[in-house]
């Protein structure tokens, strides 16, 4: 596969080098080998017109006088702004949906009646009413959110495990309104204002808890309220979930509440009526990206429509390269360009939902929630009209490729429902020795970082081979299902210990939380565990990793990792070492402060040895053998 670049799954490999007409992100590497040094290093500033700027030995300061630490810790924290913002834009629109159809805007129901009312007595809502509880539950989220950034949000109050929240109110953490928090960050960071390195990095934590508390665990709440909740059950994934006689909808995003109309009416007598006139089965939507995961976990409520899930962000091009998709729909990122060409050389159309992810060749339909039917009706008829004109003209060929027994519906509700209804049965299994520690390998997929998802499964596989319990979420996930990790038949690549309580329990070693959202259930099942044990977060024999880290949404999810006091496993820097200051902080001074570490390890087996060591000696400062 020469200048090909090589991914994990080696039946992508084999289907990508049978598509040489077809140019992929696997084929753009190679011309973009060659990096920026100063780059890499965190030290180019381009803010204003002297620049851009490169800090270096030679010269030591640009031309405003800024050293490397600040031009790095302003990148940094630019960076960290720009994915908190992502996550608030996915939550600011699932709670104005929420509050939509709570108010009766759209014939939709609420699927997950139980999981508002657990969110309503947290909240300390004593409504009685389904629609006026979840109308409020939005209205509080939605508050938080425009708070200036002298007032402090209030629900973190509510949420937040204990020892953290006090720890954070000793660091002067807690934030003030989340949009208010961005605004300042990149306020902070233009052409000369801040120049101190450790107040920026102390806001890029407050983005962390940000992005952690209200993007992830509050997104998923909602999410769980409108769609219902994840629920444990086998699924295929991979291409195989492709099948041909339908009209297949690929999604690409993370917003699922925008596809609620969408799910509902492809299941109607008047679009099955449809795709039969035209000679197809009927719809499906295929998965792809993280709300291809989100699908996934909720599939028990739309397995009539949804195909599958085929994959991470990576995964796209090739998908697209089969010819047995009729349509794109887009949402939110990890909608890569490269999927553009494709799309015109294999006549797909593009339906783009939110502006954000607009893509240059797609048809803008704005969503609107008062008129979610129409918008669905004129996305099937677009699928249909593809389906019609194209089948006819363009090869179809899905290759066998996938699993079919992958354990999904994973949440911290599920997890401990399947325990008996407490984390106790998992406490022993740790406290006895039988699993050594728990390992979150979360995030991206990066092709630079030894290729597809390599670098995620080979790390996986290390650790699980020590005993250590794998956990996943974001398109970290989507790889290692499509290698077998989270298959129950890859408990024979465990160790002795985890394989047998693998086999006693019937699962696999990697446990598939689903999409990066789901970061924010991994942190809800850790302060469960402390809670059982009494401990802070960072006293738990509990690591992170995002070994292949790629987006500006993935630096958010570390800065919420690092705010838990949790130890970070990166395979590459976050483009900070050109600051000594800034790589003291977050490598080494970060542990005085919330307990957190930046750990940079680009070799599988070092990372996995270190982050083994962490967990043993994690155990034994809690008495555990």
């Amino acid at each position: 596969m020469v200048n090909k670049c090589l991914s994990a799954d080696c039946g992508l490999n084999e289907f990508l080098q049978s598509k040489k007409e077809v140019e992929t992100s696997f084929d753009r590497l190679a011309s973009q080998a060659s990096k920026c040094g100063f780059g890499l290093k965190g030290v180019c500033c381009r803010l204003c017109a002297q620049g851009p700027c490169r800090i270096s030995d030679r010269a030591p300061k640009g031309i405003c006088g800024a050293t490397a630490d600040t031009v790095v810790a302003r990148n940094f924290l630019r960076s960290v702004a720009g994915g908190a913002a992502c996550y608030l834009h996915i939550l600011e629109n699932a709670a104005n949906n929420l509050k939509g159809i709570a108010s009766g805007k759209a014939t939709l129901p609420l699927k997950g009646k139980e999981r508002l009312a657990e969110v309503a007595r947290v909240f300390g809502i004593v409504e009685e009413d389904s629609s006026r509880q979840a109308v409020q539950v939005a209205e509080m989220i939605l508050a938080d959110l425009y708070r200036p950034r002298a007032e402090k949000m209030r629900l973190v109050e509510a949420v937040a495990y204990r020892p953290r929240r006090e720890r954070w109110q000793e660091l002067n953490l807690l934030p003030g309104g989340a949009k208010a928090e961005v605004f300042d960050a990149l306020v902070k960071t233009s052409t000369n204002l801040s120049s101190d390195p450790v107040d920026m990095l102390l806001h890029a934590l407050r983005l962390g808890i940000v992005t952690g508390i209200y993007g992830l665990i509050f997104t998923n709440l909602l999410n769980d309220i409108m769609l219902g909740e994840p629920e444990l059950r086998p699924a295929k994934v991979g291409f195989s979930v492709v099948d041909p006689d339908y009209i297949n909808i690929v999604v690409s995003g993370h917003q699922q509440s925008l596809l609620s109309f969408l799910q509902e009416y492809l299941v109607s007598d008047e679009a099955f009526k449809l795709a039969r006139e035209v000679g197809a089965k009927g719809f499906k939507i295929v998965g792809c990206t993280c709300v291809g995961q989100d699908l996934q976990l909720r599939a028990a409520h739309n397995e009539e429509v949804f195909a599958g899930h085929v994959g991470n962000n990576f995964t796209i091009e090739a998908l697209l390269a089969t010819g047995a998709i009729d349509l794109v729909v887009s949402e939110f990122n990890c909608t890569i360009p490269g999927i553009e060409p494709i799309c015109d050389q294999l006549k797909i159309p593009q339906i783009c939902l939110d502006d954000v992810a607009k893509k240059q060749n797609a048809q803008y339909l704005p969503f609107r929630l008062d008129g979610g039917l129409d918008l669905a009706r004129k996305i099937a008829e677009a699928a249909l009209e593809s389906y019609r004109v194209r089948r006819g003209q363009v090869k179809v060929e899905v290759p066998d490729h996938g699993y079919e027994d992958v354990l999904t519906g994973l949440s911290e509700k599920s997890l401990k429902k399947f325990l008996g209804g407490t984390y106790q049965p998992l406490i022993e299994l740790i406290a006895e020795g039988q699993i050594k520690g728990v390992a979150a390998v979360v995030g991206c997929s990066n092709l630079t970082v030894k290729g597809h998802d390599i670098f995620t499964v080979e790390l996986a596989k290390e650790l699980i081979k020590r005993d250590i319990l794998v956990l996943s979420a974001g398109c970290t996930s989507g790889g290692l299902e499509n290698c077998g990790l989270a298959s129950p038949a890859a408990a024979k690549l465990a160790g002795e210990k985890l394989q047998a309580v693998c086999r006693k329990l019937g699962i696999p070693p990697v446990l598939n939380f689903g999409p990066c959202l789901s970061i924010g259930r991994l942190e809800m099942v850790a302060a469960d565990l402390a809670q059982a044990l009494r401990v802070d977060l960072p006293q738990l024999p509990l690591v992170l990793s995002a070994p292949q880290w790629l987006e500006e949404q993935a630096l958010a999810d570390g800065a919420f990792g690092l705010a838990l006091g949790l130890p970070l496993h990166l395979a590459m820097p976050p483009f900070i070492t050109g600051s000594p200051l800034v790589t003291k902080i977050l490598t080494e001074e970060m542990k005085n402060l919330t307990g957190g570490q930046v750990i940079v390890e680009g070799e599988v087996i070092p990372a996995a040895e270190k982050l083994e060591s962490i967990i043993v000696e994690k155990r034994a400062a809690i008495g555990l053998p």
